[in-house]
């Protein structure tokens, strides 16, 4: 059983939990992600790492509520422990020989990106990141940034925290004010993702996107993950879940990604209503 040791509510919506599983934060990487269970009958969902410590044996992951699991894990405390916590899994973030890099994260897709941004930091790499949200409600991980960035560039929809605007004018006024960046590695919503790929196209510059946000099963066996990369078939929980943002097919995502909306706002007001009477 793996123990919840600390939870922490970042906003309305995203939850924080710190998990004692000693031989997952081992081997842990940025980019990689591992697959939970909240109980014996609990559906397994996949959750990237966004944090980990070797010496206390503990992972941080971040989730939002979307779904019936999330929300059911969103009602566990601290001493609770998750049936299952498997891991890490998939392909750690390249990192090797690069020395000046564009973070860019939007919304809960921060969380992702944090761990990205620490482990270049780590490494001296110079990191710009970049960090959009709508509001400033919902902003989340902001110290954490700021501790583990050369600049952090803040963003909001409504002007509300940071510079009003999109984390792809901030990255476009960058470099054409003359930053060159080796890359820019960007992780948030597939339309966010999809506009930052552009720009950097646009300018030259290599980049690179999480696609965790279309993850299912996190085997490749249920195939609700797959995508097009360069005109292969790839999967998103064993051949990545990093791409080349240039040659990922954005829209074939998009289109995918919706299938599932129904199902998960369905089985989250199922949850919802099944604590209600447990309450009552």
């Amino acid at each position: 059983m793996f123990e919840i040791v600390k939870r922490e509510e970042l906003n309305p919506t995203v939850t924080r939990m710190v998990i004692s599983a000693p031989n997952c934060a081992r081997k842990a990487e940025p980019g990689q992600f591992i697959i939970l269970r909240t109980d014996a009958e609990g559906e397994r969902i996949p959750l990237t790492i966004a944090d980990f410590d070797r010496e206390k044996g503990t992972v941080t992951i971040i989730f939002q509520v979307v779904g019936g699991t999330t929300e059911k894990l969103n009602h566990m405390k601290e001493g609770d422990c998750l049936q299952d916590f498997v891991g890490p899994l998939g392909k750690k973030t390249h990192t090797d020989g690069l020395k000046k890099v564009a973070v860019v994260g939007g919304g809960v897709g921060c969380a992702i990106a944090f761990p990205v941004a620490k482990k270049l930091h780590q490494l001296g790499c110079e990191v710009h990141s970049i960090v959009g949200f709508r509001n400033k409600d919902l902003v989340i991980l902001e110290k954490d940034f700021e501790e583990n960035s050369s600049k952090v560039f803040k963003m909001s929809d409504d002007g509300s925290w940071g510079e009003k605007g999109l984390v792809t004018d901030a990255l476009t006024k960058l470099i054409e004010s003359g930053e060159q960046y080796d890359e820019v590695i960007t992780i948030g919503p597939l339309i966010m993702m999809k506009f930052v790929c552009g720009v950097a196209v646009k300018h030259n510059v290599k980049c690179v996107a999480s696609m965790n946000p279309i993850m299912i099963d996190g085997t490749g066996m249920c195939g609700g993950c797959r995508l097009t990369v360069g005109g292969k078939t790839v999967f998103a929980c064993v051949d990545g879940p990093e791409f080349d943002g240039a040659l990922i097919d954005f829209d074939e995502a998009m289109a995918r990604g919706t299938m599932y909306r129904d199902f998960e706002r369905h089985k989250h007001e199922e949850t919802c209503n099944l604590f209600a009477k447990e309450v009552k």
